[in-house]
């Protein structure tokens, strides 16, 4: 209905996005009919999707980095071969749209140079320079902050108040139950209910979405943590420009146990990740299981990690877990190419390769169930679990593993988290990092809390909460006084926080 955010849930795979793509003209469907304000519209393309008056911010964005934000906006929009007249309009839109939807950013910035959050605005505003009534946003909070994405919900109420209708994607039933009004359940590409939000529960909603009763809370019992595994003094980081992102901090993990580092996305998380796995360098003391482990990358480097028994799930499956033109099987192979069991003599082995791609998709439930797919063609979710199991699945006595549940449905949050703990209670150590803050307390045994660079405090998840944790993300130590807002709102602002 117009005015209205209408939400859609469903396991990984179930067909939301090829729904969704449907509507905007990405893929033809077969059969069936659409009806905008009574009227069967035609949807053979994008253009006509546009034209309908519908816009869709997409999981993974489709801007052009190297462009300016005015520049993608008129991207595709442009009205006539002079590009002036088109920037002036658009420029001045979007200081209207700005002022109206708390969507403010720099049109002179390149997309390349700005925060997820930042780029998420963009392409709303996009949208919204085509007159989209009808706006359709596919797992929108999937690499937001929980700040940034409490701006996005008050953006999307806005637009709702606008008399826009909004209909939200999404894997987490909190936001599901916050701010939408009537939801959706998808299973097996099949619409199996719609129920009034009001009207309904998580607890039903995960039952309807998986077909079974869903574990909500996680199901762990007392951590036993031995010998130290991971030691790590005074590192030191460097980005590709040269700034320090990484500045001096120590920590260990032992095996058994689970640390858990807390933080707002760009304090340094990823870059402590990156050094610990091999892909970049640094400066300080880091050894594993009692040997040191070359830090300038000369005699060390992501498969001399994996030699020693480290795991890297890393935070971007796109970037650095798959490669996308790939098949299934050959993904699951990347990193351990040189396994014998995947060789035989001077040749890759590639029939076991694919055997033991075949146990472990089904192990993972990835669907669908065909190591032949080529990894662009699973849904985000199903990438995530091919990703996972690959790592998992090699028993490392150290596991690296970022954002584990990004985009992926309450099933198969339920599912990973317990693989993650049966590892932990294996004797193996973990080391996670996730901005999501109810993940960190369900999932840790210990949390370390990292503000620009640095780590401002360790707590036991028995011990802490939410606000403390917050607290220390916005780099205020003094947690058990009130911290004065202008100097939490100075300190995320420096480190990119919302």
């Amino acid at each position: 209905m117009p005015g209205t955010i209408h939400g859609v849930i469903g396991e990984n795979g179930a067909g939301k996005s090829t729904l969704m793509s449907i509507l905007y003209g990405f893929y033809k469907a077969d059969a069936g009919e659409i009806f905008i304000a009574g009227r069967k519209t035609a949807i053979p393309d994008s253009q006509a999707a546009i034209a309908a008056g519908i816009g869709m911010v997409f999981q993974h964005f489709k801007l052009v980095e190297n462009f300016t934000v005015l520049e993608n906006v008129v991207l595709g929009a442009e009205d006539g071969a002079r590009l002036t007249p088109s920037l002036a309009k658009a420029r001045k839109l979007l200081t209207e749209l700005a002022a109206e939807y708390e969507l403010s950013v720099d049109p002179d910035a390149l997309i390349q140079d700005i925060g997820v959050g930042m780029q998420q605005r963009v392409e709303i505003l996009k949208a919204l320079y085509r007159q989209a009534d009808i706006l359709i946003l596919d797992e929108p909070t999937g690499v937001l902050t929980p700040a940034e994405a409490d701006h996005l919900f008050r953006i999307l109420k806005g637009l709702k108040a606008q008399g826009k209708t909004i209909i939200l994607i999404t894997h987490k039933l909190r936001e599901i139950m916050e701010v939408t009004e009537t939801v959706s359940v998808m299973r097996r590409g099949e619409m199996t209910a719609t129920v009034k939000t009001a009207e309904t529960s998580p607890a039903q909603l995960a039952e309807l979405m998986v077909g079974r009763k869903v574990l909500l809370q996680v199901d762990k019992g007392r951590a036993r943590p031995s010998d130290t595994v991971l030691s790590v003094e005074n590192l030191r980081v460097k980005d590709d420009q040269g700034v320090e992102r990484v500045k001096g901090i120590s920590l260990s993990v032992r095996a058994g146990e689970i640390l858990g580092i807390a933080g707002v996305a760009g304090n340094g998380q990823s870059e402590l990740l990156e050094v610990l796995g091999g892909i970049r360098t640094g400066t300080g003391r880091i050894t594993m299981n009692g040997q040191e482990i070359d830090l300038t990358g000369k005699l060390s480097d992501a498969r001399t990690r994996r030699a020693r028994g480290i795991a890297h799930v890393p935070e971007d499956r796109h970037r650095q877990g798959l490669i996308l033109d790939f098949y299934a099987w050959e993904n699951v192979g990347f990193g351990y190419q040189d396994d014998p069991a995947y060789n035989h003599g001077v040749l890759m082995d590639n029939d076991a390769l694919r055997r033991d791609t075949e146990v472990k998709i089904a192990k993972y439930d990835v669907r669908p169930a065909d190591c032949w797919q080529t990894a662009r063609n699973f849904s985000g979710g199903n990438q995530q679990k091919i990703v996972i199991a690959r790592e998992l699945e090699r028993n490392p006595d150290l596991l690296l593993v970022g954002q584990p549940t990004r985009g992926v449905d309450i099933g198969a949050i339920e599912f990973i988290h317990h693989q993650i703990i049966a590892l932990r209670d294996a004797g193996k150590a973990v080391l996670l990092v996730s901005v999501e803050l109810d993940e960190i307390l369900a999932l840790s045994d210990r949390i370390a809390v990292m503000f620009d660079g640095q780590i401002m405090g360790e707590r036991l998840p028995t011990e802490t909460n939410e606000r403390e944790l917050g607290l220390l993300m916005a780099g205020i130590t003094d947690t058990n006084a009130n911290a004065p807002l202008p100097q939490i709102v100075a300190n995320l602002a420096r480190t990119g926080g919302a």
